[in-house]
């Protein structure tokens, strides 16, 4: 492909995405650029601190609790109180709530303060998920999605880099290094953002019509199928990070060995997530979720035949491909199956499928290889991820067009006050 060629394609992928969409997008990428406590936070609880890997994982499973907590309340404020309101709210207790773990000492005080971390740091993600529906078109989610979870992943690969020399240094200054990146981004959301909420026009406000409560979404039972197979989904591209660090170590691997195997995670969603998209963004999300999730599943299969780094690192292209693709078309599915008043729940429900998955996944990894081996832990990789395949196959089957065609906002979707005319959502009707 020429130069040129590759200038247009870039150009096509950035192009036509509201200027709101930027700025949620630069928060996103400069919040991961000081993930400081989601890197080493292990690390300075057994070097540092010098406490047993057992109170290091309780403290990870803390944590994790942590965000299964806010995701519900979150979702909750995201709907009545507005994105930008939850977004501020979060940021900023996350900076305060990190600064402050960096100068815990006392286990119960670190422990507590671990879980405090884990509700705060993931009660923005319903409110940005939300505003990213509300503000960019339908036909425009899949690649936005792509591009924040492209942003995701870059701020995350310098970060870790760098966190590794900031720690050498100083666990403290990791710590509030984080802290004031965090407030950076609540300055970026409260001057740059407007509120994107939409309001019910008047003739919806003196109806009868149901307002959207917790209760609804957990009772749409399609949509709570989604909510399980993210978290089966969640559950293997984990294992990347706990079950994978964990095995190659009982083989006698080094840490800078599999630094260097996960690495080409972050490397291959940085240079391929985009053109990938482009090529998947328009294509049947159906067989889109079922080729990722067998990707995924066996992906992670093959590491039990893994005997030497370069098939470690194959191991990791396969389910990293399955990455990029299930990402962002399994949240453009969320959103297609989201009320548009009610897409803060929504998400927070989604959200929390994660972060029950971050819960469980470590708890699944260390008991499995404890008492089983690590090649029964892939082969349950495998299976779960046959499993969630046949799920969206079943699932995606009985959905019908017009559900697919009611992803826009409604004719009664307010625009953002503060947004140019170019910015505007386009309403569409469904």
């Amino acid at each position: 492909m020429s130069a040129a060629a590759l200038r247009r394609a870039a150009k096509e992928s950035v192009s036509g995405l509201p200027r709101a969409f930027w700025w949620l997008w630069a928060s996103t990428l400069v919040n991961r650029l000081g993930a400081f406590v989601a890197t080493y936070t292990a690390l300075y609880l057994t070097l540092e601190r010098g406490y047993s890997a057992s109170y290091a994982g309780l403290v990870a499973a803390l944590h994790g609790l942590g965000g299964v907590v806010s995701s519900l309340g979150a979702g909750v404020m995201a709907d009545r109180l507005g994105r930008r309101p939850t977004l501020l709210i979060a940021q900023v207790s996350t900076a305060l709530s990190v600064a402050l773990l960096g100068f815990m000492e006392h286990p119960a005080a670190i422990a507590a303060v671990a879980c405090l971390v884990g509700m705060t740091s993931n009660a923005s993600r319903p409110a940005v998920q939300a505003m990213m529906a509300d503000i960019v078109r339908p036909e425009d989610r899949v690649r936005a999605f792509a591009l924040n979870y492209w942003a995701i992943n870059l701020g995350f690969a310098i970060s870790s880099a760098a966190a590794g020399l900031v720690a050498e240094y100083s666990y403290l200054a990791g710590f509030l290094g984080e802290a004031a990146l965090t407030l950076l981004c609540a300055v970026l959301v409260f001057v740059k953002l407007p509120e994107s909420r939409p309001e019910r026009d008047t003739a919806a406000r003196r109806s009868d019509e149901p307002e959207t409560g917790l209760g609804t979404v957990l009772r749409d039972g399609r949509y709570m199928g989604v909510v399980g197979l993210s978290f089966l989904i969640s559950l293997v591209f984990m294992q990347g990070s706990v079950g994978l660090p964990v095995a190659m170590g009982m083989d006698g691997w080094s840490p800078s060995d599999y630094g260097f195997v996960i690495a080409v995670n972050g490397v291959l969603i940085v240079a391929l997530q985009i053109p990938v998209t482009r090529l998947i963004e328009h294509r049947d999300p159906q067989r889109l979720l079922v080729v990722s999730a067998l990707l995924a599943g066996y992906g992670f299969g093959l590491t039990a035949f893994a005997g030497s780094l370069g098939v470690y690192a194959l191991t990791v292209c396969v389910w990293t491909l399955a990455e990029i693709v299930n990402s962002p078309t399994q949240m453009g599915l969320v959103v297609r199956l989201s009320p548009v008043h009610g897409r803060g729940r929504y998400q927070g429900v989604y959200t929390m499928s994660w972060s029950v998955a971050a819960l469980i996944a470590p708890l699944m990894a260390g008991y499995v290889i404890d008492h089983f081996g690590a090649a029964w832990l892939w082969g349950s990789c495998a299976v779960i991820g046959t499993v969630a395949a046949l799920g969206y196959w079943l699932l995606m089957r009985a959905l019908p067009p017009t559900s697919l065609a009611s992803e826009g906002p409604s004719p009664d979707s307010a625009v953002p006050a503060a947004a140019e005319p170019s910015e505007k959502p386009e309403k569409t009707g469904a």
